[in-house]
């Protein structure tokens, strides 16, 4: 969209926002590309949501992204919501587009698998079962990417049973639910394990499961990625197991978007990574 009248603005709406890393990353995107652009944090509170989605394209804005608390709620104020949005039951990335209509997307789960194949190339969803530790929003993408790609079977595991329940209602008999006390059995023979809740995050409490059961020939990856390497993590590394921080799904799933709103497809390298991380 380098061709906008104006200087294309994008940004991250969300409440609260000054913890995001997403400026950090597109900034550097747009200086490493030379894009005469911008990528702003804005915290809208709930109920200003649908007036600033309204105002914003008049402003110059060619798209956001969305995170805690909007995902769920832009999706009844988009004019078009994709498939796999849907599925999701959420959105995080939103274009304006020239005629005005919004067109939400979700991106989480194209950034979960291309995570995987960067830092795991060997990393396959169809030869076993993969395990799921949380079931909120996040859970909910890893699931509909981790279907896609051929997992015969998810199994899930969460603190609140009724919300887990709820995944395999709208999923399929391929999601099988494990009780909360259960969770280290649901790893037995599983290829694929991912921890998508906020355990294991800084200020929060570690997340600990036996761990018994985990196969070396497991991939483990943490949607965390502060610390980059949870004790989560650390735990599974020292078991023999290939390990995949969270840093990398932030990463990929911000590049379809930039690429929408700026017309680039921006590398997803090391000097991204560094970027996010403030080094």
């Amino acid at each position: 969209m380098t061709d906008h009248p104006r200087i294309p603005l994008a940004g991250v709406i969300g409440s609260p926002i000054a913890h995001s890393r997403s400026p950090l990353l597109h900034g550097h995107w747009l200086r490493t590309y030379g894009i005469k652009g911008h990528y702003i944090p804005m915290d809208v509170a709930t109920e200003d949501l649908q007036q600033v989605l309204a105002a914003l394209p008049r402003a110059g804005f060619v798209g956001c992204n969305v995170t805690i608390p909007h995902k769920v709620s832009v999706l009844a104020l988009a004019d078009m919501v994709t498939d796999r949005a849907a599925l999701i039951g959420a959105a995080n990335t939103l274009v304006f587009r020239a005629d005005g209509k919004i067109h939400a997307d979700n991106t989480d789960g194209y950034g979960f698998i291309a995570n995987l194949n960067q830092y795991a190339p060997n990393w396959s969803a169809s030869t076993a079962p993969a395990a799921v530790i949380g079931a909120g929003g996040a859970a909910r993408a890893v699931i509909a990417s981790l279907l896609e790609a051929g997992a015969p079977e998810i199994r899930v595991s969460n603190r609140t049973r009724a919300r887990a329940d709820t995944l395999r209602a709208e999923f399929g008999a391929r999601v099988q639910i494990y009780d909360w006390v259960q969770a280290g059995n649901m790893l037995e023979d599983a290829r694929t394990v991912v921890n998508t809740s906020a355990l294991g995050m800084q200020g929060k409490p570690d997340l600990r499961i036996p761990l018994d059961a985990l196969s070396r020939h497991a991939t483990v990856v943490d949607l965390v990625y502060t610390p980059l390497k949870t004790h989560f993590l650390a735990e599974a590394e020292a078991a023999g197991c290939t390990v995949v921080d969270g840093l990398g799904m932030l990463i990929h799933q911000a590049a379809p978007g930039f690429e929408r709103w700026f017309g680039l497809r921006p590398e997803v390298d090391e000097a991204a990574r560094a970027a996010v991380l403030g080094a």
